[in-house]
């Protein structure tokens, strides 16, 4: 009705003011100051932000990209990562990785190791941990090791790693003598009672 009252059939154009003449009239209210208490603004905020998280869209995208992928019932993305949450951090599982990190830096860990394995052949058996023990065994074959090589190049290898250079020329040495018929196998592992005060687990390693 309101197109065919606002078309002029003998001007042949639009007129608007009988398209608004023939628009329904809407009652305007007047003016009125509303004031809230703070309980009631505290009502207001959490229905807004129940509507935001729940229906609102900024755009093209939802305000709770959750909602849009089926989870009605959860409103932040926290709650979908809590199986493999470790402590705000989210960490893979060390394949391939078995370096003992010894509650130690890298730089702190590898001198550490460094002094281990110079008292091992400096003194033929130490007590350490058994977490010390295991990691300090495979330095101390592979210096035995370089020094059954015997060349220039691999006592300056031995020379970098080990602290004293005494120790480097004497295993050198008599390294040919002792473990010329054995291919690996340079030392063990024996465990003893725990230490004292912390319940910390203890062992022996000795050269073979």
């Amino acid at each position: 009705m309101a197109m065919l009252c606002g078309f002029n059939a003998v001007e042949a154009r639009w007129s608007m003011a009988s398209l608004t003449s023939a628009l329904p009239s809407v009652p305007v209210l007047p003016a009125t100051s509303v004031r809230f208490s703070v309980a009631n603004s505290l009502k207001l905020t959490s229905v807004r932000k129940s509507l935001l998280l729940e229906g609102s869209f900024n755009g093209l995208c939802p305000v709770n990209p959750l909602l849009s992928l089926g989870f009605s019932d959860s409103t932040t993305f926290e709650r979908n990562f809590t199986i493999i949450d470790n402590g705000s951090r989210i960490f893979a599982m060390r394949h391939g990785r078995k370096v003992p990190k010894l509650n130690r830096p890298p730089d702190q860990r590898r001198a550490l190791l460094r002094g281990l394995t110079t008292q091992l052949l400096k003194h033929g058996r130490i007590k350490t941990t058994r977490a010390r023990a295991s990691a300090v065994r495979k330095y101390a074959d592979k210096m035995i090791t370089l020094a059954k090589d015997g060349s220039l190049h691999k006592r300056r290898q031995a020379l970098g790693f080990i602290y004293e250079k005494q120790i480097v020329h004497a295993l050198f040495a008599e390294v040919q003598e002792r473990y010329g018929d054995r291919n690996g196998g340079y030392t063990r592992i024996i465990r003893t009672l725990p230490r004292r005060g912390d319940n910390a687990p203890m062992a022996y390693i000795e050269l073979v």
